[in-house]
């Protein structure tokens, strides 16, 4: 009895993941806003990064990544970067301002769940664009097109508690708090805790 109930739900579970919207992975596709060009990263970007963003330890504070030391340290990461863009389940956007021509920040996926059709959104940007809202202007673009392309049912972030700017960004795209874990993640400032975000498909119709 206990292994026919085992294969009805394992069956059951089968025919539920067949029946359902799923995700359709596209790529790092470009996508054009008012102010902005998402679009995938190349070496060519390494000056600008360098510059703009990762060598500045204020905008690394609250991530898990030191400032870059040397524009070397950017290349080698950009090109690691450029081969992942073969796979159609990377999304690495650069945030090309229109205005000046170089990309200013990222915003990626730096998790996902295929099974219940969720991404994790993590983004960053120099601090002289900082309360522009210009990452409002890119993540709303990217909701977007995680809802309405690739076919995502969650799209969750989080942030540092004490890096309330970066959850204004969520708040401000629909997203929702869905709680504060304690001692949930690690950054340049040590074991902290985080306060997460939620956007659901039904939220955005």
């Amino acid at each position: 009895m206990m292994l026919d109930t085992t294969i009805f739900w394992i069956e059951f579970k089968i025919y539920f993941l067949e029946l359902r919207i799923k995700m359709t992975h596209l790529g790092t596709k470009t996508i054009e806003t008012d102010r902005l060009c998402l679009r995938k990263l190349s070496v060519n970007d390494a000056e600008a990064m360098y510059k703009n963003w990762a060598s500045d330890s204020e905008v690394t504070k609250y991530l898990t990544w030191p400032p870059h030391e040397s524009i070397e340290t950017t290349k080698k990461l950009l090109s690691l970067w450029s081969k992942d863009y073969r796979k159609e389940d990377c999304y690495q956007w650069g945030i090309e301002l229109k205005s000046i021509g170089e990309v200013i920040g990222t915003i990626s996926v730096v998790g996902k769940k295929d099974e219940i059709d969720m991404v994790h959104i993590g983004y960053c940007i120099g601090r002289a664009w900082w309360h522009q809202g210009i990452m409002t202007e890119a993540l709303s673009a990217i909701i977007d097109f995680f809802f309405n392309e690739v076919g995502c049912n969650r799209i969750e972030s989080r942030h540092d508690t004490n890096n309330p700017h970066s959850g204004d960004v969520m708040k401000k795209c629909g997203m929702r708090v869905e709680g504060t874990k304690r001692s949930a993640d690690i950054n340049n400032h040590g074991i902290c805790d985080v306060t997460e975000y939620a956007i659901l498909r039904c939220d955005h119709l």
